[in-house]
């Protein structure tokens, strides 16, 4: 077992390697490989396991009935999945979840992970906290869909992650993949976004962190789609 990528998971940050090897031998869990397309959950199933990415990468998705789906979130080595339908009061899955890619899911049954929780507080408390900003970035991702262009995510973003910190230097969240995820785009298309927005001034663009010049034009930015 490859402990790196679980010291990395938000379910278990502040534990080390040997604290998660003693956790995981006195809980129950087991691993399972799943091919690229597989459904790892269906939608409307009885929701009782969790899942934590740990090679490859999967998504939610919800098909309507005149065909057109909406990509509902992805997930990376690390990220977990499943958790707010498991403690629902409907207890069911709301939508599929599959593998874009061959991926390999470490799976609890929600009691547990109520085990875990209970053996260690950090993990209730890493497990509350990334609940809560799943149902945050939920929030904010409806309101960046009502966003058509892609500079128009951006500023939205950048505005309100500057909101949040009152400071003008935002960090990229953990990469401009993983950004443009959040945002429903595509990685090119996102990086030529950012590239276009800093060549009209609007931004500074580093490998790691965005530095807003102009607040107000990002703020004309969003009023020019409404």
């Amino acid at each position: 077992m490859d402990y790196f990528i679980l010291e990395k998971s938000p379910l278990f940050c502040g534990l080390s390697a040997s604290e998660l090897r003693k956790a995981l031998e006195e809980t129950s869990h087991h691993i399972q490989c799943y091919e690229k397309e597989e459904i790892i959950f269906h939608l409307m199933d009885p929701a009782d396991r969790i899942g934590i990415v740990l090679e490859g990468k999967v998504q939610a998705q919800k098909t309507f009935p005149n065909g057109s789906q909406v990509n509902v979130s992805t997930r990376l080595p690390g990220d977990m999945f499943g958790q707010a339908a498991v403690f629902s009061s409907t207890g069911k899955y709301p939508c599929d979840v599959i593998a874009l890619q061959p991926s390999t899911i470490m799976m609890f049954r929600k009691e547990d992970l109520l085990h875990l929780m209970q053996r260690d507080l950090r993990i209730l408390e890493n497990f509350t906290r990334e609940l809560s900003s799943t149902t945050y970035l939920l929030q904010l991702r409806i309101e960046l869909f009502s966003y058509s262009a892609i500079s128009q995510k951006t500023a939205f973003w950048l505005l309100m992650r500057h909101r949040q910190s009152g400071k003008t230097v935002i960090p990229i969240p953990d990469s401009v993949t993983r950004w443009a995820l959040l945002m429903n785009v595509s990685r090119p298309s996102l990086h030529r976004e950012l590239r276009k927005m800093e060549a009209g001034g609007y931004i500074r663009y580093a490998s790691h962190q965005i530095e807003i010049l102009d607040i107000d034009g990002l703020q004309d930015l969003l009023s020019e789609s409404h």
